[in-house]
């Protein structure tokens, strides 16, 4: 099965050096995605805990973060086209 990611997914996935090629499934793709914020937010608490951020900024620079993932909080399921949806004319926008 190929995917067609939708622009403002892909463009977003670009900013963190990802480029999933129409053969990779958006749930693999989430994952890693993921996994890069859950090395951020520890790299965060780390810089937190060894005095680098004030206890009482730590909230913002968090927040801050999760703006940076916004696509964690995407649905996986509206990452993509697949071809399944293409041919049978069911495509929506994301909202």
């Amino acid at each position: 099965m190929r995917f067609h990611y939708r622009p403002q997914v892909f463009e977003e996935l670009k900013r963190h050096g990802v480029r999933p090629t129409p053969a990779t499934p958006p749930e693999l793709v989430h994952a890693f995605v993921n996994d890069l914020y859950r090395f951020e937010l520890r790299r965060l608490k780390k810089r937190q805990v060894s005095g680098e951020i004030q206890k009482e900024d730590y909230a913002t620079h968090v927040v801050a973060l999760r703006k940076n993932y916004i696509l964690v909080s995407v649905p996986v399921h509206r990452w993509a086209i697949s071809e399944d949806e293409q041919a049978s004319g069911t495509v929506r926008d994301v909202p």
